[in-house]
């Protein structure tokens, strides 16, 4: 016979409180979880608009684990038969890598009930199922230097301009923007896709500073006047110019490239409950409020409201929205990674 509501409530309670095991699920004792996060900023920000609210509403702690998206999913390729992360933050392409490496679990509205506020572009799928949902988009804009670019570049196409030479940085496919940039300059120029040699003469010849393997590297060399323009995710750029470097940051005419900071449920963890709370607090308005404030981060929960200040530095840019960002087919990028990276090598990097 069933129990009473009120008594199954009870029961439930006490299961959780007590470590017991529920409905055959085993429920943890310890009033812990792992989260994966990047460093820096990036980690103050979760720790700051996530992290500590859900600590606050549940008195469970969270422990950190930094690092890039990569490093985090060897760690869930090396734990799968006994996690310890709960709840991953990966990139966009990494996220795609980790559900077909089998150590993503499923995301659904019971429960995570704030699933279903965020916009649909922002909720993974594989079939019919979840595996990743974006907690914010970022994207890839012009860069420049207010000292030497006095008036702010219009087109990506600029970046071709003699008087640059030199003084130009863009990401390499090191870089985890590097290969879905090469795809969207593809789309800048016009250039087909299915054959890129035209694309590679093209950035060859361009007269670079550097190609960045990495986001610090480019905050570095547009901080020390190494670069003058070129690309920089608006993150990076914004907190230059928030620290009051004579840095600019601009959506060119043919728009930006863009992908989003996702968060994941690690398949097999011990504290599934706690792990789908922590996402649930990531999703609501506040949350997603707080990180559009700390990192310029384009909400990706509905319905979100910020000061006119943040507004203007999210990746689409003043009046924009989710519809203005290039968001690229994470599969195909990935099924053509190798082969991009290799022709960079042989046909850009080797002709510097």
């Amino acid at each position: 016979m069933a129990l009473p509501v009120h008594l199954r409530s009870t029961l439930l309670a006490t299961a959780l409180a007590a470590g017991l095991t529920v409905g055959g699920t085993a429920v943890a004792q310890d009033n812990r979880i792992t989260v994966a996060w990047y460093g820096g900023n990036w980690g103050d920000a979760f720790k700051a608009c996530v992290a500590d609210p859900f600590t606050k509403a549940t008195g469970i702690a969270v422990t950190p684990e930094v690092g890039t998206s990569t490093t985090t999913l060897a760690k869930l390729q090396q734990q799968k038969s006994a996690p310890t992360i709960d709840v991953a933050w990966m990139d966009g392409g990494i996220s795609e890598l980790a559900q077909q490496a089998g150590v993503l679990d499923t995301l659904d509205v019971q429960g995570i009930p704030n699933l279903a506020n965020v916009v649909d572009q922002a909720v993974y799928k594989q079939g019919a199922d979840a595996f990743a949902v974006g907690s914010g988009y970022y994207a890839l804009g012009l860069t420049y230097s207010t000292k030497e670019v006095k008036t702010p570049p219009k087109s990506w196409k600029d970046l071709w301009k003699p008087e640059y030479a030199g003084a130009i940085a863009i990401p390499s496919p090191s870089n985890s923007s590097g290969v879905p940039f090469v795809f969207f300059l593809a789309k800048v120029w016009g250039n087909d896709p299915a054959d890129l040699t035209p694309l590679y003469k093209k950035i060859a010849a361009l007269d670079t500073a550097l190609f960045f393997d990495s986001s610090g590297a480019a905050t570095n060399a547009y901080q020390s006047g190494e670069a003058v323009i070129g690309a920089h995710f608006n993150v990076g750029a914004w907190d230059l110019i928030d620290k009051g470097l004579p840095i600019g940051f601009t959506v060119p005419q043919e728009g930006v490239w863009a992908t989003d900071a996702r968060l994941h449920l690690v398949k097999g963890s011990p504290r599934r409950a706690a792990a789908q709370r922590f996402i649930d607090t990531a999703l609501t308005p506040e949350a997603s409020a707080c990180l559009a404030t700390k990192l310029y981060l384009g909400p990706a929960v509905k319905n979100v409201k910020v000061a006119d200040y943040v507004a203007r530095k999210l990746p689409w840019g003043v009046g924009g929205s989710i519809a203005d960002l290039s968001l690229l087919d994470w599969n195909m990028v990935n099924a053509r990674r190798a082969e991009i990276t290799d022709a960079w090598n042989r046909q850009v990097a080797r002709k510097r």
